[in-house]
């Protein structure tokens, strides 16, 4: 499996009534792909996984391997308690999915021989390829990603976790592996400001956030990113990327919630997100359409 582009992480709109508005998610899914994204990655972590029960992830998913329609490949989120992760992984399969991002276990925190057969059970519960998501309570080793580099079935490691010395270490345990098929992703918040450090580690590929909720600056910031425009790049860390983590911060949660109200600034009624989440106050809508107009002022140039 390959990914050319950015990697578009869709929220998943909520309708008054607080149902999943597919036809909404239809619209946001199908409004992006004309910017050339990687794949869509439906139902993970700014999907609001966290809060969808597993029907819910179904009509998820099964919107956006419809929306897609093959042109770039889905991966659906799997994690929290087995028994879900199990669930949404075969009910990925069912619905034509590419492939599944394994978000952390619920709650317990177990050794990584036990994240290591987490991992391996929802990897078996299905056909599809998996990718490792490293963050919150599903921190790995090196060793343990080498380990399971082994498994054919494991295709590639996501950094959420933000450490650059262990990032390393699990670069080259891949290497030593011997694959050459394993990709390596940049999966922090706002992934966009801490890209150039990655790349250097060799981890080629991100999430953006971002991306879903402002395509145009986020393709900007790819395509000076891939073509080394450095003065450009620099100029939407300062003048975007960098307020908008700075907003993002201010709030347990925005990396969700922001994107959300973006679209909403856009005129997308996604609406909120799902408790425990919360959405941004009046003060801070007016600082994120500020940040917005400037982003889009920048990557017009």
């Amino acid at each position: 499996m390959k990914f050319d582009g950015v990697l578009f992480f869709p929220v998943t709109p909520f309708a008054p009534d607080g149902s999943v508005d597919v036809d909404v998610l239809k619209e946001h899914i199908s409004s992006r792909l004309p910017f050339g994204p990687g794949g869509v990655f439906a139902a993970c972590g700014t999907g609001e996984f966290h809060a969808l029960g597993i029907n819910e992830v179904r009509t998820v998913v099964a919107a956006a391997v419809e929306v897609v329609a093959g042109k770039v490949p889905v991966v659906a989120g799997a994690g929290g308690q087995l028994g879900h992760a199990l669930a949404a992984a075969r009910a990925a399969e069912d619905l034509g999915a590419d492939a599944l991002l394994v978000l952390p276990p619920y709650l317990v925190n177990g050794p990584v021989d036990g994240l290591v057969a987490y991992v391996e059970a929802v990897a078996n519960a299905s056909s599809l390829p998996v990718i490792v998501y490293h963050r919150g309570n599903a921190k790995f080793t090196a060793k343990a990603i080498g380990q399971l580099a082994a498994n054919p079935k494991v295709i590639g490691f996501k950094d959420g976790v933000g450490d650059v010395g262990l990032a390393q270490e699990i670069v080259t345990a891949v290497k030593a592996s011997g694959r050459t098929d394993f990709l390596l992703f940049n999966g922090l918040l706002t992934a966009e400001l801490s890209q150039g450090a990655y790349r250097g580690l060799g981890i080629p590929l991100y999430s953006s956030a971002a991306f879903a909720m402002a395509p145009e600056i986020a393709a900007a910031y790819y395509d000076a990113y891939m073509s080394g425009d450095e003065e450009r790049r620099d100029a939407l860390l300062e003048g975007f990327f960098g307020p908008l983590v700075a907003l993002r911060d201010q709030t347990p949660g925005f990396r969700v919630s922001l994107i959300k109200a973006g679209l909403r600034l856009a005129g997308l009624p996604v609406g909120s997100v799902r408790p425990p989440l919360v959405d941004p106050n009046e003060e801070q809508l007016v600082e994120l359409k500020a940040i917005l107009a400037k982003g889009h002022e920048l990557a017009a140039r």
